[in-house]
């Protein structure tokens, strides 16, 4: 088995005023929204960051630009659905995902189980195999200040060798 590991962040500022996605899911208790060319979902993009850097496919901006008007506004979901088929046409396929996201409010632990609902079926695995976690970043910087919120992602890609060209090495 072939196996490659990616890493991958995103961040975008807050602004009141605005719908705040995330984990492909709208947060309706939020105080603020993310800022951003789609709809700045970014778990969604650190995801795809990992994805792509794992299969060594660039980047979410190579792919998505935004300065492309067809993702002004898009839904985040479709790039996730667009990176897992860039993934399957080189034969990769996702093992797993462990994402964190940084921010102070709201609390996301609620709203994990509908992220990993909606994320599973996009990346073709079961919600057994997505971990999302979130954390604060105690009052200090832009995130504290709740100026700003971020996601990291690793994910894991494997690649299954047939048996035919093992027995060949």
């Amino acid at each position: 088995m072939n196996i490659r590991i990616g890493m991958g962040f995103d961040v975008h500022q807050l602004e009141e005023g605005r719908n705040f996605f995330l984990g492909g899911i709208l947060l309706p208790d939020a105080p603020k929204g993310a800022v951003g060319h789609s709809d700045a979902d970014v778990l969604i993009h650190a995801l795809c960051d990992a994805f792509l850097g794992a299969a060594n496919l660039r980047d979410i901006g190579f792919h998505f630009s935004n300065t492309d008007e067809r993702w002004k506004g898009k839904d985040s979901k479709h790039f996730l659905k667009e990176v897992i088929k860039l993934l399957a046409d080189k034969g990769w396929r996702v093992g797993n995902a462990d994402c964190t996201l940084v921010l102070e409010k709201p609390k996301i632990n609620p709203h994990i189980p509908a992220m990993k609902k909606v994320l599973a079926p996009l990346m073709n695995v079961s919600e057994e195999e997505i971990s999302i976690k979130a954390t604060t970043n105690e009052t200090l910087g832009y995130v504290g200040r709740q100026e700003g919120v971020c996601a990291y992602a690793v994910a894991l890609i494997y690649k299954e060798i047939p048996s035919v060209m093992m027995k060949a090495e």
